[in-house]
């Protein structure tokens, strides 16, 4: 089995010697350098990595993963576009070897973020390793690897193999909605759509944003990111923020779902309607493998709201049970704290329902 990485850079000196010890282990190095002025360069072929500069104006992922491929030589048998601010762990070349070599586009364990004391906040099945030839990388921006081969692709899964990536904050997202945009007038797919209709938000534009994100949901099927873009509507149009969060249930009824409907009517001070949807929100207790998994739905927050609506309802007892297990997931958490001492005195002053 012979195995390239392969990326694409630019000014990425601070990042090489971590992505090369990484992935050394592979039969081939590559780095289409897209303009570096740093060290980037000096520092890849000093170690060894093929470096090859290559212009792709105006840029877009989509040509640059494209002329990076093409670069591989062509007796590669797996490619994996690896990140200049992503790593293989330990033991990863090892788990491709054992792989069905039928295999065409192997998943993989991918943490995506982390939390401060270095457990995993966001994970999901990734999907940057693929065959070197019948593979044309697609889309501007949020590219993926499409098959293009008459027969079908056949996917499996390497276990042992995961990718970490290691968000650089210090880059910016400033060129993201230009190519979101570019994207949606080549195609206005509800991929596209909804991606950009994400930007537009995090650009503070909700009037593009939920005019865009509307025209994704007359087309969409996925139930999931259909309920994440009623998510972010509830957020844009408050005045029907509850019919936006019910909706989103109705699409994918889901931790993330059900806990924003219950947070909803904790802002409204809706008691008894947060218990009960904050309770159903604990039915929903396996995290899945998606991107659209939200790490605050996964941490305290359902029980800190059964806990708050069931004192707000006089019912200290259960106030004091929640509390207690929202605290035993925050314990540095002041105000969960402070909560949980209130509630332990009312239970102990004889005042539980």
């Amino acid at each position: 089995m012979k195995v390239a990485v392969y990326t694409i850079a630019l000014n990425e000196e601070k990042h090489v010697e971590r992505w090369y010890d990484s992935c050394k282990e592979a039969d081939y190095l590559l780095i289409a350098d897209t303009g570096s002025t740093d060290k980037t360069i000096g520092i890849a072929t000093g170690l060894g990595i093929k470096v090859v500069p290559i212009s792709v104006s105006p840029f877009r992922f989509d040509d640059a993963r494209n002329a990076s491929l093409a670069l591989l030589p062509k007796d590669i048998d797996y490619c994996i576009a690896l990140d200049m601010d992503e790593e293989l762990t330990p033991g990863w070349r090892q788990a491709l070897e054992k792989l069905d070599q039928t295999i065409d586009r192997p998943s993989y364990r991918r943490i995506e973020a982390f939390n401060p004391d270095g457990t995993p906040n966001l994970e999901f099945d990734g999907f940057k390793i693929h065959r070197r030839h019948s593979i044309r990388w697609h889309y501007p921006i949020h590219e993926v690897p499409y098959w293009y081969a008459e027969g079908e692709e056949k996917k499996g899964r390497v276990e042992g193999l995961e990718i970490h990536h290691r968000k650089d904050e210090s880059k910016s997202r400033a060129q993201y909605l230009g190519m979101l945009e570019q994207a949606v007038k080549e195609n206005a797919d509800a991929r596209n759509l909804y991606y950009l209709g994400r930007e537009y938000y995090y650009h503070k534009r909700y009037e593009e944003s939920a005019k865009v994100l509307k025209s994704y949901l007359t087309l969409s099927v996925f139930p999931e990111e259909r309920s994440a873009a009623c998510r972010t509507l509830a957020h844009i149009e408050k005045d029907k923020a509850e019919d936006w969060l019910m909706k989103g249930t109705e699409e994918h009824p889901n931790r993330e779902s059900v806990l924003a409907l219950a947070n909803y009517y904790y802002q409204t001070q809706q008691w008894e309607e947060c218990l009960l949807v904050a309770k159903g929100a604990l039915g929903f207790d396996n995290r899945p493998m998606s991107f659209l998994s939200e790490n605050w739905a996964w941490g305290h927050m359902a029980y800190d709201l059964i806990a708050i609506s069931s004192w707000q309802l006089g019912d200290f007892k259960t106030a004091y049970e929640y509390g207690k297990k929202a605290v035993e997931l925050s314990p540095n958490e002041e105000r969960l704290v402070n909560n949980l001492k209130f509630y332990e005195k009312k239970v102990k002053n004889g005042n539980p329902k």
